[in-house]
C-alpha cells in the first residue's frame, strides 16, 4: 500500500507522562496558562505559517479533532486530551501509556470522517498527519474548513518542502505546543527525543552501515520509504543506509528490478493493520526473482510499526528499536 495515495503512518518517560496529562486544560475552561486577571492567555495572539497557510490564534483551540494516529499521539504526549473532541484513523495500536486517555475520546470514524461527521463534532481546529486528511474531493480541504471558521494544521512531513529530519520534528512539536499554549511541554518532549536519539547515534557511529530496503507493501511493485520523509532519517540515525534515499518522496513505489539492483543487506518491514509481518516475509522469501538479494539469502529482516516511521513522538522509539535490530552487538 502506497503512502503517497489518499489512504495511508518511548516518548517522554512514563514518569513524565502523568504530570503532562494532568496539566491538560478543559475544552470549556480557560485552557493552559490563562491569565485569570486579564482573561488573556500569555503568548497570544500567536501567528504560525504551516504548509503555506498562515493562521493567527487569539487563544488556544478548545475543540480539536485529530485525523491521524501520529497527530493524535502528539496531542496526547503534550497532555492535551481534554482539548480533543474527536479522533480518527489509526495505523496500529495507540501506545499503552496513552490508551486510557485515548479511550475517553470519541472516535468519529475508523478511517477519515465524512465532512458532515467532522462538522457535527463542532471543531475549531483540525489536525491532520497526512495530506489525505484534507482531501478536497471529500470536502475536507483546509480552505473550506477555514471558510467554516475552523483552523487546521498539517504535519510538516507533508508540506513538500524537502527532506524531513530532526529539525522538522522539533518544528512540529514546538508549533503544536505553542498553538495550544503549552510551550514548556513541547520543550520537554523535544529534549527527551533528542537525548534518546543521541544515545543511539553514539552507540552505532563506528559500526558499518548495512543497506536497508524499507518494505511497506506491494506485489506488482514495492511501496517503500523515499528520501524526503522521516523514515529515511530514522534508518540513518539507527546506523543504516536507505537504498532508496534518492527517491524524491516520503513514500513511493519502486520496481522489484530496482530492489534487486540495489542489493539490500536488510529488509525493514513496516507493520500495520492488514497484511501481517509474517505474510510479507513469506511473499518476499517465496519470490524466485529475489532469491539472490543478500537480505533474502540471509533471511535478515527487521520490523517497525508504521506509526513509528512518520513524524511524531515515536521517532526516538523507532531509532532505538531499529538501532538494536541493525546492530545488536552495539554497547
Amino acid at each position: 500500500m502506497s503512502r503517497s495515495r489518499t489512504v495511508l503512518r518511548s516518548l517522554i518517560p512514563l514518569a513524565l507522562l502523568a504530570p503532562l496529562a494532568a496539566c491538560g486544560g478543559s475544552p470549556g475552561g480557560k485552557g493552559a496558562g490563562s491569565d485569570t486577571a486579564s482573561g488573556k492567555t500569555p503568548g497570544f495572539p500567536y501567528t504560525v505559517t504551516n504548509c503555506g497557510v498562515s493562521t493567527t490564534y487569539q487563544a488556544p483551540p478548545r475543540r480539536a479533532v485529530t485525523m491521524n494516529q501520529h497527530a493524535t499521539e502528539i496531542m496526547l504526549a503534550l497532555g492535551l486530551e481534554r482539548k480533543i473532541v474527536g479522533t480518527a484513523y489509526l495505523d496500529d495500536a495507540i501506545l499503552p501509556a496513552y490508551r486510557p486517555a485515548y479511550d475517553r475520546i470519541k472516535v468519529l470514524a475508523k478511517e477519515y470522517p465524512s465532512k458532515e461527521v467532522l462538522l457535527n463534532a463542532n471543531p475549531d481546529f483540525v489536525y491532520g498527519g497526512y495530506s489525505s486528511a484534507f482531501d478536497k474531493a471529500q470536502g475536507r480541504d483546509r480552505g473550506g474548513l477555514a471558510a467554516s471558521g475552523i483552523n487546521s494544521r498539517l504535519n510538516v512531513e507533508y508540506c513538500g518542502t524537502g527532506p524531513v529530519g530532526l529539525e522538522q520534528l522539533k518544528t512540529e512539536i514546538t508549533e503544536v505546543a505553542r498553538t495550544f499554549g503549552v510551550p514548556e511541554r513541547g520543550a520537554a518532549l523535544i529534549e527527551d527525543q533528542q537525548r534518546r536519539i543521541a544515545a543511539v547515534t553514539a552507540r552505532v557511529k563506528d559500526k558499518s552501515k548495512p543497506a536497508v530496503f524499507a518494505y511497506d507493501s506491494g506485489a506488482a511493485s514495492a511501496s517503500t520509504s523515499g528520501g524526503t520523509g522521516i523514515g529515511n532519517e530514522i534508518v540513518s540515525l539507527a546506523g543504516g543506509t536507505n537504498v532508496f534515499a534518492d527517491l524524491d518522496d516520503t513514500f513511493g513505489d519502486v520496481s522489484w528490478e530496482k530492489v534487486i539492483e540495489r542489493k539490500p543487506d536488510v529488509i525493514l518491514i513496516y507493520d500495520y493493520a492488514g497484511t501481517t509481518v509474517e505474510a510479507k516475509k513469506q511473499r518476499l522469501l517465496n519470490d524466485p526473482a529475489l532469491a539472490q538479494v543478500p537480505a533474502i539469502k540471509n533471511k535478515r529482516f527487521v520490523v517497525l510499526p508504521l506509526s513509528t516511521a512518520v513524524l511524531g513522538v515515536r521517532v526516538a522509539d523507532a531509532t532505538e528499536s531499529l538501532g538494536r535490530q541493525l546492530h545488536p552487538d552495539a554497547a
